[in-house]
């Protein structure tokens, strides 16, 4: 299996990516640490965040690539994507399809998870070379908006992300989501300095992950 193929194999495997969004490099160091000691296995450093690409750098020195994928988020563009890649990035995620975005990663073969927001935007994607389309905002729509896609498009591979929460992460795995992205649901703790909240919520989310794709399979 070629590492592309691995990568989004294993982000469907684990069903979380964690976002990571911070006011410092430090703190967004320390959120992907608890993050990890929770048993996530895949993280997503947001340009938001001051020194994104030198958060990545760190994480990927720290960390194997078995022991945690570490992608790029609120990626835009294809300079900030190639930004990321440099920096060691596993994967591209953003908020909005880029053509020029899509092309980088196949050209580097990186998967890229655009934003998408119609079956429109998500076939698009798809006929891009799209593995993963990431639906945002998922606070829009509810987990009933996977089956209405997957109606016509039963081969997507969906990842909501916003408003996923505990009480209904395991709706949206049901519904047939691939995996789901989780931002302050999960990192919240970290606003006020709590990581071992940020690892509790992360153990948490894994466990009711896993429980709804059990119910989903018996």
């Amino acid at each position: 299996m070629i590492a592309r193929a691995r990568t989004v194999q294993r982000i469907v495997d684990s069903g979380l990516v964690a976002v990571v969004r911070a006011g410092s490099t430090e703190q967004a160091e320390k959120i992907s640490d608890a993050c990890v000691k929770g048993g996530i296995t895949a993280v997503e450093v947001t340009f938001t965040v001051p020194g994104a690409s030198e958060v990545i750098k760190c994480l990927r020195a720290r960390f194997s690539a078995d022991e945690l994928l570490v992608g790029a988020g609120t990626v835009l563009d294809s300079e900030t994507a190639m930004v990321a890649i440099l920096a060691g990035s596993d994967f591209i995620v953003g908020p909005t399809f880029s053509l020029e975005v899509a092309k980088l990663c196949n050209r580097y073969q990186k998967p890229y998870i655009p934003g998408c927001m119609s079956v429109t935007e998500v076939v698009t994607a798809m006929e891009a070379g799209v593995d993963i389309v990431k639906l945002f905002p998922g606070e829009a729509f509810g987990p009933g908006i996977i089956k209405s896609i997957k109606g016509p498009l039963p081969q997507a591979s969906i990842m909501p992300t916003g408003g996923v929460s505990l009480k209904n992460v395991g709706e949206w795995i049901k519904a047939g989501a691939a995996a789901v992205g989780i931002g302050s649901k999960l990192t919240g703790g970290a606003k006020h300095g709590d990581y071992e909240e940020v690892t509790r919520s992360a153990r948490l989310f894994l466990e009711a992950i896993k429980a709804a794709r059990q119910d989903k399979i018996s």
